[in-house]
């Protein structure tokens, strides 16, 4: 990580000072441009996505590791450990043709998974299967209840197959719709998807499809629409065994998903957090050679069209490498229908399956007709919820969190220390910019109301990101005749009636330099919808809401010294609750801050803020330990969990430096007898 960038040119001291003020852009253009680059570097992934790739060799080289990576963000890497299934047949419905067997097993001990398991009758040698992957279909009895007709034609055409509940509509329910509409954004600090678990019940599916003498093992295919469609594209990307795949209504580019800006209405399991920095088409590009059928709708809102094109086009390329050529084992079908499984998909699908896992190119009908559906209740694999059942706390206990220790001496907490900034730029922060970005400074007069009376104000904005403008108002005292500390308070959203919300810093103001940041999304409170969209399609670029704010501190830091050239004694940075957390992380990554100050600091990022993938390397209390021997200061009692940052402190032999002063003031060290200036 680059976090040294070249300065940018310093504007001219008639400028910075006032004298030719210029114009002050406004909170909405920067809420705006803030919003619009997001969408930017969201087409940016998507445009660039598997361009790399230009021989099979080149493709087959890079493979394994772009699999490993799908597994990591799936929270699958390393892989859960296979254990007993304990699959066991509740009932039995006799059917004539087929018979419907009520399955249950343990994708992982005390995660139930139900499905109904379709075989033609008799089965007197082994026979294509379908995996078949639910969507978002809701029925106490489980969602196979609403696709049982996709079953039916399957086992009455010499196919078994299985029809998997999916975790949210099963009858052991769990929770999908965390981030859309549970406010649980400690799944992005976990690196969480819904998706993994579901991909990892599949798999696991497979596996007991592999124990049943009925299915033909080399001729296993999935497929499913909606949610399910978009596990079938993560299984089959991951798990070799699926020889044909149909995902419906399923496929978008995060470019498109931006563009429309449509994150708030999809469920969580269809995204992955974008850890790595690449697009959906790798994701079909993981199934190559294996027979591939994209199926959309034209109209439909959650899928549009450029994104599912996009795919296609990008996927096919791979194809074509493996064929030497125009492949025909990936293909594209569209109609002017909507987020549905129409007459048409429904013979596509169909269609494709018996090409690929019968041998039969023989054209099918399109067929309309409803069969007779079984009853709810008749489908239902249990009667009762086990008792040792985990489906509904699953999503806080798939990933494996970092355990946090006390290091047994200095040489291990150096060690420690090492890899938890090279983790945490790796995982965390890797999409953190390494080019030079100018800063393009704006100074203006501002409405200050009071405070030019206690100090020279103006306020500025300057660019964070390419295209992003943060803001804030420095306040400088007037004789300056020696450097003086340095504060810069990072203002959370909303929350106070006043907006210039300052008395606190009046004790500061002649005795030392202040900069109130507005970090971007900052100024002025998010409604529900926005904060979900902007959080969610942040995840989509690899970053977070506040992983962005930690780059605009960092940024600040940089304006302040390298282009502002403020001579500071001392660099502090002060935020309250979770912004206290973001001013660690930027002390972590620029040795030029002396001191961070915290005001109730929450205990771990279980609370907040959310930062991708974070619990999985570290926590707050780590995060601030690593922070010594530089001084730490709380002006209010920290949490218990904050005992692992006082071992680390006295570890380094600076204990001395961590605090708990009664004030700003008192934690910058000036005197209740220190003149004005």
């Amino acid at each position: 990580m680059n976090l040294s960038l070249a300065p940018a040119v310093v504007l001219s001291a008639a400028v910075l000072c006032g004298s030719n003020l210029q114009a002050e852009d406004t909170a909405a253009e920067r809420f705006e441009a803030a919003t619009n680059q997001l969408k930017r570097v969201a087409e940016g992934i998507s445009a660039r996505c598997l361009n790399q790739v230009q021989s099979l060799d080149a493709w087959q080289k890079a493979r394994p590791e772009l699999r490993r990576q799908l597994r990591d963000m799936l929270g699958l890497e390393p892989q859960p450990a296979r254990t007993p299934l304990h699959a066991r047949i509740t009932g039995l419905l006799e059917r004539g043709v087929y018979r419907i067997e009520k399955v249950v097993f343990q994708s992982l001990p005390g995660l139930y998974v139900t499905g109904n398991f379709y075989v033609p009758a008799p089965a007197s040698k082994p026979l294509p299967t379908i995996l078949y992957l639910c969507g978002h279909s809701a029925d106490p009895h489980g969602a196979k209840v609403d696709y049982q007709d996709r079953a039916q034609w399957f086992a009455a055409h010499g196919y078994a197959c299985l029809v998997l509940d999916t975790l949210e509509f099963g009858e052991v329910a769990g929770i999908h719709h965390g981030t859309h509409n549970l406010d649980l954004w400690h799944w992005l600090s976990l690196g969480y998807t819904p998706a993994g678990v579901e991909v990892w019940n599949a798999i696991r599916a497979l596996d007991y499809l592999e124990s049943r003498p009925e299915v033909d093992r080399a001729r296993l295919g999935a497929t499913g629409i909606s949610g399910g469609g978009a596990m079938t594209w993560y299984t089959a990307a991951l798990d070799d065994r699926i020889a044909a795949a149909v995902p419906v209504c399923s496929t978008y580019t995060f470019g498109s998903q931006a563009a429309h800006w449509i994150a708030a209405g999809q469920c969580d399991c269809i995204y992955y957090p974008d850890t790595y920095l690449w697009d959906f088409p790798v994701v079909g590009a993981l199934i190559t050679p294996r027979p591939l059928l994209m199926i959309s709708g034209q109209q439909d809102p959650l899928f549009p069209p450029d994104g599912y094109h996009a795919v296609f086009q990008r996927t096919k390329r791979i194809y074509d490498l493996f064929a030497g050529g125009d492949s025909d084992r990936i293909r594209e079908v569209d109609d002017h229908v909507g987020h549905s499984d129409a007459p048409l998909f429904l013979r596509e699908a169909r269609q494709w399956m018996q090409r690929w896992l019968q041998g039969d190119a023989t054209p099918l009908p399109l067929e309309t007709n409803q069969p007779a559906l079984e009853q709810p209740e008749d489908l239902a694999c249990l009667s009762r919820i086990p008792a040792d059942a985990v489906n509904d706390s699953i999503h806080d206990r798939f990933i494996a969190t970092a355990t946090l220790k006390a290091p047994a001496s200095r040489a291990a907490w150096e060690r420690r220390r090492t890899e938890l900034v090279s983790r945490l730029e790796q995982r965390v922060f890797r999409w953190f910019p390494t080019e030079r970005i100018p800063f393009e400074t704006r100074v203006s007069g501002g409405d200050a109301g009071y405070l030019p009376r206690y100090a020279n104000y103006e306020e500025v904005s300057f660019q964070s990101e390419a295209g992003v403008r943060v803001h804030g108002r420095l306040l400088t005292p007037r004789q300056v005749t020696a450097p003086l500390p340095l504060l810069v308070c990072v203002k959370s959203p909303g929350g106070s009636v006043y907006a210039m919300d300052t008395d606190h810093l009046l004790p500061l103001l002649g005795h030392c330099t202040v900069l109130i940041l507005y970090p971007r999304f900052t100024e002025r409170p998010l409604t529900a919808a926005e904060h979900t969209n902007l959080e969610r399609t942040s995840a989509w670029v690899g970053r977070t809401i506040a992983a962005m704010q930690v780059w605009d501190i960092l940024r600040t830091v940089r304006w302040a010294v390298d282009e502002r050239r403020l001579s500071a004694s001392s660099i502090s940075l002060y935020g309250r609750g979770e912004m206290g957390v973001l001013a660690l992380y930027a002390g972590l990554f620029d040795p030029r801050i002396d001191q961070v100050i915290l005001s109730d600091a929450p205990a771990s990022h279980w609370q907040g803020p959310a930062l991708l993938n974070v619990l999985r390397v570290t926590d707050i209390p780590e995060v601030a330990g690593a922070l010594a021997p530089r001084r730490l200061a709380s002006l209010t009692r920290l949490p218990e969990a904050f005992d692992l940052t006082r071992r680390i402190y006295r570890l380094e032999q600076a204990s001395q430096q961590l605090t708990r002063p009664a004030s700003l003031r008192e934690a910058l060290g000036i005197s209740a007898s220190s003149r004005k200036r």
